[in-house]
């Protein structure tokens, strides 16, 4: 019997998403190279945006750069369940991060529409 240990926490990715320094980056797309993480990652997602629709400012440029750097940085198979995780609240700030994350094209790129 193998244990997996985590390299993380939900809390330590929503601050990851909401620092995304360039140290930040690099841990989050190390996180994001292990499908054992995956169900962490979007947990932290979600914390991140659940945090930023309570926020008092609403920092889009900021949602929408963090959507964007998420499409393009993370795998194929978290394209789909990033795009359910911006779509699962009505708030600004899950638009914000929608609008991001369709703009980086990673739902496509992983994919692409079949030639009819």
């Amino acid at each position: 019997m193998t244990s997996v240990s985590t390299i993380g926490s939900r809390e330590t990715i929503a601050e990851g998403l909401t620092d995304l320094s360039d140290e930040k980056q690099g841990w989050l797309k190390l996180l994001m190279e292990n499908p054992v993480q995956d169900d962490l990652m979007l947990a932290g997602l979600h914390l991140y945006l659940d945090k930023a629709s309570e926020a008092r400012f609403l920092n889009t440029l900021k949602l929408e750069k963090c959507g964007e750097w998420l499409g393009n940085a993370a795998p194929d198979r978290l394209q789909i369940r990033l795009a359910e995780a911006a779509k699962s609240g009505q708030h600004p700030a899950y638009q914000a991060f929608k609008q991001g994350l369709t703009r980086s094209g990673g739902l496509e790129r992983a994919y692409p529409k079949a030639p009819v």
